[in-house]
């Protein structure tokens, strides 16, 4: 009786065992860190402004290049050179992809002037015909 309860003891203590490896292997291999490598997309090797890529990793866990694109500084002003508000900065090639409205802002020079220097246009033309007049006033006063 002895002897049987140790030998059922071993044998029992023997299956534990191997189960124990067998989930513990299984519990470490799921969880290895995935490759960190990743190579660039073409011939191009260097990472410019125009070849920059960074990596994304996929839904299978491989690190891949995701080109990233330029950043544009958007429309500028066409007399004082400051950002255009309330339009999309963008690349050049794409405004022809875009709608009436968002290209340019409903208003007098809308897509190239600035309020501010429209406001200081109209202004301008305004004080010119003011003067043309007074020197045709003035002039019909001397004769």
């Amino acid at each position: 009786t002895n002897r049987e309860d140790a030998v059922l003891r071993c044998l029992f203590l023997r299956q534990l065992h191997s189960l124990l490896l067998l989930s513990f292997d299984s519990f470490i291999h799921p969880f290895t860190m995935p490759d960190s490598r990743w190579t660039r997309v073409g011939r191009h090797s260097y990472n410019t402004t125009t070849h920059s890529a960074r990596p994304v990793r996929t839904p299978g866990g491989k690190l891949v290049a995701q080109k990233i694109k330029k950043t544009a500084k958007g429309p500028r002003c066409s007399d004082c050179k400051c950002t255009l508000q309330g339009i999309k900065h963008i690349r050049s090639t794409q405004y022809h992809a875009l709608k009436q409205r968002e290209r340019k802002v409903s208003r007098v020079y809308g897509g190239s002037a600035c309020a501010n220097c429209v406001k200081v246009r109209i202004m301008r033309a305004f004080l010119l015909e003011e003067q043309k007049a007074v020197k045709k006033v003035l002039a019909e006063r001397k004769k």
